[in-house]
Formats: C-alpha cells, sequence, structure tokens
C-alpha cells in the first residue's frame, strides 16, 4: 500500500513540470526592451554627414565595440544610443573639420540573434524589429518532436551584465539573444 503511494507521489513529481503554464519573466528582461536602443558588437550603422557624401557610410561595431570613420578615426558605439553618436560624431568634426556638421545615425542592420537546441536547423539569423519567441524559432526550423515548448531559455545582455531568464512564446526577441529550446521529459 505504502509502496503504490510512493510510486504516484514521484511520479505527479515528474510529470507536475510539464504542466506549468506560462514562466514569469523578470521585470528587467521587458524592461531592456522598451529602454532606447544600446549598441553592440555586430551592429552595423549608416551614419550620413549632410554635405558630405565622402564622410557618409555604414560602419560595423566592431569586437572592441567602436565605429573607425575617416578623419576622425574611432567612436566609441559599445553601449550608447544613435542620438549619442550623432552627438560623438558632430563634435569630433567640428573640433577642426566643418563648423556645423548635420549628423545623422541610423540602424542599417541589427546584430542577429542565435537558436539552440531542440529546433529543426539551430543559428544565427537576422533581427527583425517586433520578432516573437515563436517567430525566431519559426525562422529556425520549428520545434522538433521532442522540444519543451512552454518554456524557452534566453541568454541577454541586460544592463551590461549577461543573465538568463525563461520566456514564453509571445515574448519578444532583442537582438544579441541567444535561445535555447530544451528538452522535455516525456
Amino acid at each position: 500500500m505504502r509502496l503504490n503511494r510512493l510510486i504516484v507521489l514521484l511520479i505527479g513529481l515528474i510529470l507536475a513540470p510539464g504542466c506549468a503554464t506560462d514562466p514569469s519573466v523578470t521585470g528587467a528582461v521587458h524592461t531592456e526592451l522598451v529602454s532606447p536602443y544600446r549598441l553592440d558588437s555586430g551592429d552595423r550603422v549608416r551614419v550620413i554627414v549632410f554635405g558630405q557624401p565622402e564622410l557618409s557610410n555604414a560602419y560595423v561595431v566592431d569586437q572592441g565595440g567602436v565605429i573607425s570613420m575617416p578623419l576622425i578615426g574611432a567612436i566609441e558605439a559599445r553601449g550608447r544610443t544613435t542620438a549619442e553618436i550623432e552627438a560623438a560624431v558632430g563634435a569630433r568634426l567640428r573640433a577642426g573639420y566643418l563648423r556645423s556638421p548635420d549628423v545623422s545615425v541610423e540602424i542599417d542592420r541589427y546584430r542577429p540573434f542565435f537558436v539552440m537546441g531542440e529546433v529543426g536547423a539551430a543559428g544565427q539569423y537576422s533581427f527583425v524589429p517586433g520578432m516573437t519567441v515563436q517567430q525566431a524559432i519559426a525562422v529556425a526550423g520549428g520545434f522538433t518532436p521532442r522540444a519543451e515548448k512552454n518554456a524557452i531559455l534566453v541568454t541577454r545582455s541586460i544592463g551590461g551584465a549577461v543573465g538568463t531568464d525563461l520566456l514564453g512564446l509571445s515574448d519578444p526577441v532583442a537582438p544579441g539573444d541567444t535561445l535555447y529550446v530544451r528538452e522535455r521529459l516525456f
């Protein structure tokens, strides 16, 4: 009798995680998505200096977190917004090259996101603004038959620190995210 109860209890404990609904997501994950976009390695920005076509071009943020422009050299880009880059480029150009430069900076291409684990084609993919976890997994070939579909692990840089959290299928993806689809137990 006791053995039967013990077996039923163990089976219940094993199956309980599979019955979970949406995972709880910390506020920091969503706060990072509504704050101004911060550049990092792999992003490409288009810098336009009006009236100066030789200075206007697309520049990639390198592994050191900088973009290198003609005349003014390296500009620190990691962790900065496009408005901050506009101000930095304008200030450098004003310091000896142009009287009143009119500079515009926009994101030309976001850094990629990554999908790993129980998906059809794990790998690196181009980010599209507004993308959800479900759309990102669809781009990666969808779930395999063994995939845990209720809770996806995301590794994301939040406030300069890398953290891991659980996301639901309707949660947004950010550039540079690494999504990991776990294997379910049963």
